[in-house]
């Protein structure tokens, strides 16, 4: 599981209304499990999200048989929908992360 930080001011991104047609945007069908949201894309089988106060929680697990053609075009999806959702692109949260390594804190 991961956890995604949301930018200030972008916090209604993570509401579930919200949250669930930017994942219909990106991703196509979604389904609500548990409280989480669910759909599978390219290589992401399944792929969950779900809000906390501040925070995204994405769970994911990735077939690795895919062809490089489809794993790209998932790598590709996935990070829109972060960047959609959190405010940050892939280079922002790729930099938050390895400053909360640095701290200690992952």
């Amino acid at each position: 599981m991961q956890e995604y930080e949301v930018r200030w001011g972008q916090s209604e991104n993570i509401a579930p209304d919200k949250l669930k047609s930017t994942m219909q945007e990106v991703f196509g069908n979604v389904e609500e499990k548990d409280g989480r949201l669910a759909t599978s894309f390219g290589a992401l089988k399944p792929l969950l999200a779900w809000a906390g106060k501040k925070s995204l929680y994405v769970e994911t697990k990735m077939d690795p048989s895919v062809s490089d053609d489809v794993a790209a075009s998932t790598i590709k999806a996935y990070n829109i929908f972060l960047e959609r959702v959190t405010g940050y692109t892939a280079k922002e949260r790729g930099k938050r992360a390895q400053k909360k390594a640095k701290e200690g804190k992952l």
